[in-house]
């Protein structure tokens, strides 16, 4: 089987993660005490919490930061209310963008990210205007160089929990799941002890787009940039095939 792996681009993500730590781990806060406001602090019963989990421990968010955030958001009946906003867009030459937002102030959200799409060059659309060109799913990336398992014995692993796909490429190798079956595919691939460089529940585009002219490059890294640095963000998904 073989699939469109992002490895470099995780790679990419992850650095500037990892230059970015303080907020990633505010994202991923933030995402914790939403989660466990809707459905409770045990992962066990809480799929979407058990998710957060997994997006904390694969950015090596400490098991005691993750601890504490869920028993502060269990225990906290006065914590601020975030709120889910999606918003669907355009960047240069029609680039598909979809922005996932958790705010306790929808209209400054809204002003800033139309703010980063008008400076790209972009625009923001109607709710699902971009959508459809994107599936959700549970996707694993695993670093070659950090797996000592062979391909074969890894792929049956992953199906056997329940993965929907599995890819080998140069440098990694791509797990997809359908988000119900996220959990149990990464459960499976923890009890072997497999270091895993991202998982998450995430958008894939059904197609990418190139861009060859400069300056729509760099109208589209503007965007994402300022996406980027927003600490309402939460994530940003898009079908630009980088180079």
């Amino acid at each position: 089987m073989s699939g469109h792996s992002k490895f470099a681009n995780i790679k990419h993500k992850k650095e500037k993660n990892d230059a970015a730590k303080g907020k990633i781990f505010t994202i991923i806060g933030r995402e914790i005490a939403v989660a466990v406001k809707e459905g409770g602090p045990d992962p066990a019963n809480n799929f979407k919490l058990a998710q957060v989990i997994a997006k904390a421990k694969a950015n090596n968010m400490p098991n005691d930061t993750i601890d504490r955030g869920i028993k502060k958001a269990a225990g906290d009946g006065n914590a601020v209310n975030y709120e889910h906003v999606t918003y669907e867009g355009y960047g240069p030459n029609g680039i598909a963008i979809i922005v996932e937002a958790l705010t306790d102030n929808k209209n400054r959200t809204a002003a800033n990210v139309r703010s980063a799409f008008t400076k790209g060059n972009g625009s923001i659309g109607t709710q699902g205007c971009v959508s459809f060109m994107f599936d959700e799913k549970g996707q694993i990336i695993i670093d070659k160089e950090e797996c000592s398992m062979s391909a074969d014995d890894l792929m049956m692993i992953a199906l056997d929990a329940g993965a929907e796909d599995f890819a080998e490429e140069d440098d990694s190798f791509e797990i997809l799941t359908m988000p119900d079956d996220f959990d149990a595919v990464y459960k499976a691939l923890q009890e072997n002890k497999i270091e895993m460089a991202s998982a998450e529940v995430t958008m894939i585009p059904q197609n990418y787009v190139s861009l060859t002219d400069e300056n729509a490059v760099k109208n589209l890294n503007r965007t994402l940039d300022m996406l980027d640095e927003d600490d309402d963000v939460q994530a940003v998904y898009h079908n630009w095939e980088e180079s």
